[in-house]
């Protein structure tokens, strides 16, 4: 078990900007809240960021269990230097083949953005280049439903998450926060008050008066 968890095949050599496994899933959510996170530096919690944040404290101790021979790797670091990422995987899973498997939980339902997938993609193309194993398949976690769903790593999902990491790396060298657009998905963010979007979105009278409102310089 030892060898299987600290010898992957590659490893960083340093000098390179890298971005968490999570701005993948910040970004495909809204390029706005990515960009106010990792560039502004700004992070407020609501009722969903700390109840997944306490469901992921449960799941994030370091450590691995062995049940019907299937190993349990919890809280496994993962990264890729092609991509210039790096996080935890929740669990891995390891079969007696060989074959590995990342399971990430959610505290929600599934819902009809594709950035929960992409993110748990994005942690198998991690492992992929780790361990030189092909991994087909994942596992999504809904603590809501306590329901285990299936993702099936497509060639268009693959190339989903490499163009959120990509965009990611170019929202940050080029320190650019983009527009905000109001969507559905607004209300339930936790920067909601840092973002503003009724004002941002608000006609361009009604946005410089709300800019200036805000404004502290004398």
């Amino acid at each position: 078990m030892s060898e299987f968890v600290t010898q992957p095949i590659h490893s960083f050599d340093g000098g390179e900007s890298i971005a968490p496994l999570s701005a993948i899933n910040q970004y495909l959510y809204c390029p706005r809240r990515a960009a106010l996170i990792h560039v502004e530096g700004v992070f407020t919690d609501n009722e969903h960021t700390v109840i997944g944040s306490q469901l992921h404290e449960q799941a994030d101790v370091p450590g691995y269990e062995t049940t019907r021979g299937v190993t349990l790797l919890r809280a496994l670091p993962v990264w890729s230097e092609r991509l210039r990422l790096s996080g935890k995987c929740d669990i891995v899973e390891r079969r007696p083949d060989g074959s590995l498997t990342p399971v990430e939980y959610k505290k929600g339902r599934r819902r009809k953005f594709d950035n929960d997938d992409a993110q748990l993609c994005a942690q198998a193309l991690c492992l992929e280049e780790m361990f030189g194993r092909n991994i087909p398949r994942g596992f999504i976690f809904h603590a809501a439903g306590r329901r285990r769903r299936e993702v099936t790593f497509t060639k268009d999902l693959r190339s989903l998450a490499e163009q959120a990491a990509a965009a990611v790396h170019r929202l940050i060298e080029e320190e650019r926060v983009p527009r905000a657009v109001r969507k559905p998905q607004c209300s339930q963010c936790s920067l909601f008050d840092d973002c503003l979007p009724e004002i941002a979105c608000a006609p361009p009278a009604l946005a410089r008066a709300g800019r200036e409102a805000f404004d502290t310089a004398d």
